[in-house]
């Protein structure tokens, strides 16, 4: 089976992800994107990549606009979509340019939307909002299924405020964003230093959350005694002040840039907790998603701190590890009261968790491709 996958963004290491899932699964994928770097790749895991231009972080109004050229351009995509039974979009976005395609090359493919975030655009009651949340709906009513990554997704905005399940009658399918691993998964990561103060957190993955940068690097100046930061990944600086600035005046905080899947070991390996809790939509989507470093981290025994209020400290909750708490005024407590022992624990309960919990394999990518072509 041949699927064709619409991304936001060619460079997302997420996308190279999913591709990879898909290829395991079964399917044959080529790629139709944007990128945010200056240039993008040919090929994703092998599979060949459509390169529809550059867009930028928080520039809504420039992505809209490349989203409707490519949408109008779209008959130009015909021979390459010409065999493709599944078109697969990831954001609304690229649902838009999809079904563009979809429509303009006389396509019969079932159109399938992925959605792993929900913008604060469509939130809001403007005008503006409602006309993007009645252009969702009007484009999902094409659609045969919606992947999420969270349920809170479905519960806390598709079901009330889209009429899933109701007015609008499509199916949706949860795909949480576990870490994946396709051959035999090796053992659980040791730690490559001795626990105990300062407690090192790590903070990995897309860095897009002024508010935690705030209450980390306050923290690590204030208490060197405590607590050290780690931080690798992607930052989204339209989010930021002045992000590089911050980071090279905080002292006990290292920022060492993007990494690689591979890199996940050591970068874990080399840490206490993992900052699982995001400001970034605080309310919305921050209280909504189930982001990628709770199974990354929790894969390779690292406990994630979560807030008890927001889906993520539900998720650690419900499975028993991890640190959740009630206010984020209450973290220098928690690692004040911190003791050897009581880490010691916090590791034992995530060790017991299984591994299936944290990571995708392929027994998980047949099934995605499989429920992808129902």
């Amino acid at each position: 089976m041949k699927i064709a996958y619409f991304v936001h963004d060619l460079t997302d290491p997420a996308v190279e992800r999913r591709v990879r899932m898909l290829n395991a699964g079964g399917a044959d994928v080529v790629v139709l994107g944007f990128r945010r770097a200056q240039a993008g790749p040919a090929t994703i895991n092998g599979a060949p990549v459509v390169d529809l231009g550059r867009t930028y972080d928080g520039r809504l109004g420039h992505r809209a606009l490349a989203s409707l050229f490519a949408a109008l351009g779209a008959r130009r995509l015909r021979a390459v979509l010409a065999d493709a039974e599944v078109i697969l979009a990831r954001s609304l976005e690229m649902l838009v340019v999809a079904q563009a395609a979809r429509t303009l090359c006389a396509l019969r493919a079932g159109l399938i939307y992925e959605c792993l975030d929900i913008h604060r655009a469509m939130l809001g009651e403007s005008l503006a909002s409602r006309l993007l949340r009645a252009l969702e709906r009007g484009l999902m009513r094409r659609c045969r299924l919606l992947v999420v990554s969270s349920p809170a997704f479905l519960d806390a905005y598709f079901r009330p405020r889209q009429g899933l399940g109701g007015a609008l009658p499509l199916s949706a399918l949860l795909v949480e964003n576990k870490l994946l691993e396709l051959e035999s998964p090796p053992d659980r990561a040791a730690s490559s230093r001795p626990r105990g103060r300062p407690w090192r957190i790590a903070w990995l993955g897309a860095i897009r959350c002024r508010k935690s940068l705030d209450v980390l690097t306050s923290l690590a100046a204030r208490r060197p005694d405590l607590v050290e930061v780690s931080i690798h990944g992607r930052p989204a600086y339209s989010e930021f002040a002045d992000f590089d600035a911050q980071v090279t005046a905080a002292p006990n905080l290292r920022f060492g840039g993007p990494y690689a899947a591979s890199d996940l070991p050591d970068l874990y390996g080399d840490a206490d907790f993992s900052w699982a809790i995001d400001f970034m939509e605080e309310g919305k989507n921050s209280a909504w998603l189930l982001p990628n470093r709770i199974y990354e981290s929790s894969r390779f025994g690292v406990a994630p701190i979560a807030l008890s209020s927001v889906e993520t400290g539900r998720f650690l909750d419900t499975k028993g590890f991890g640190v959740t708490l009630a206010d984020i005024s209450a973290l220098e407590a928690l690692l004040d009261g911190m003791t050897r022992e009581r880490y010691a624990d916090l590791r034992a309960r995530q060790a017991r968790v299984a591994l299936s919990a944290f990571v995708a394999d392929r027994a998980d990518c047949r099934a995605l491709v499989a429920a992808l072509a129902a």
